[in-house]
């Protein structure tokens, strides 16, 4: 049995594979009606979502599945019933879990205790699935990933570190452009590292946008406040200034750069509309590959081999 936790807990080749795997899916949906055909996803949703809740209730079904979702208010997490017993009434009942959490440590207790696949639908340290379909993406517009510089401009936060490491899994050269004191986890920063020897992948990191920038063939950026963090909203605008991705920006990028954001975004704050809605902007792209991503790890984790 085999979870989608954090990107480095697959291979290099397990990653390609499931890239191989979304492509066809995405090509001819027809061919997996029945992948998953009468199975059950148990979706336990802590934050609210469109992209994560759409994409797996609809991949499901596509797949000839149900999902079943389960807010805090649903189940009995929210009242206090520890991960260990929830993982292991819940694997009783279904084939695979989601879940989209705060703490990331919620996700792993569902791993570690349940008996059925774990799915990491987001926590406040990693967003694989937005990553690998950022990949797919990137895969779509650019060929092959190996050698093309991504470099993400805003906040270290859950979707810096998944990138970071989707794309050391894949031999691209990561940048991370933030300001001093909203960098990524010095430890996880040192773990792609190591894992970039094997790729021939780089990580570096800046507290300058042009520099970071520099050369990208993929601009991305996020919200500067993410969900619970409202309460910093008028602080991280302060501390965010100048990390806008704008035109000016998005010049010192290479000529055929693309732009990314896994969405909602602030158009006017982390980037300009221009940009968002410009011809480089492939933000619509990505966010349908949620889809055709979620069906194949779907498939990877809890089809019959």
């Amino acid at each position: 049995m085999k979870h989608l936790i954090r990107i480095p807990d697959w291979s290099v080749a397990e990653v390609a594979d499931v890239l191989r795997l979304a492509a066809e899916v995405k090509a001819e949906p027809k061919r997996f009606r029945k992948a998953l055909d009468g199975q059950t996803l148990a979706m336990i949703f802590q934050k609210s979502s469109t992209r994560t809740r759409v994409s797996f209730e609809v991949g499901m079904h596509q797949l000839g599945g149900t999902a079943l979702f389960l807010s805090s208010r649903d189940i009995q997490l929210g009242r206090g019933e520890p991960i260990s017993d929830t993982a292991q009434v819940l694997s009783r009942y279904v084939d695979g879990i989601m879940a989209r959490t705060y703490a990331h440590a919620d996700v792993v207790g569902l791993a570690e205790h349940g008996t059925v696949p774990v799915i990491n639908g987001l926590t406040d340290f990693n967003h694989p699935c937005q990553a690998l379909a950022d990949l797919q993406t990137i895969q779509e517009r650019l060929g092959d990933l190996a050698g093309k510089k991504l470099t993400y401009v805003g906040d270290g936060n859950n979707m810096a570190h998944s990138l970071m490491m989707a794309a050391v899994r894949t031999g691209m050269h990561f940048a991370c452009a933030s300001p001093r004191n909203y960098t990524m986890d010095a430890d996880y920063v040192a773990l792609a590292r190591e894992l970039a020897e094997e790729t021939g992948a780089t990580v570096t990191e800046t507290d300058s946008p042009s520099e970071g920038v520099a050369g990208a063939h993929v601009v991305y950026t996020d919200v500067w406040a993410s969900m619970g963090q409202e309460a910093e909203q008028a602080e991280r605008v302060v501390a965010f200034a100048g990390f806008q991705v704008d035109e000016a920006l998005m010049e010192k990028a290479h000529a055929d750069s693309i732009f990314l954001h896994c969405l909602p975004a602030h158009r006017g704050e982390e980037v300009s509309a221009a940009v968002c809605d410009g011809p480089r902007s492939a933000i619509f792209d990505q966010s349908e590959n949620r889809l055709h991503m979620q069906k194949a790890i779907m498939i990877t984790l809890m089809g019959a081999g």
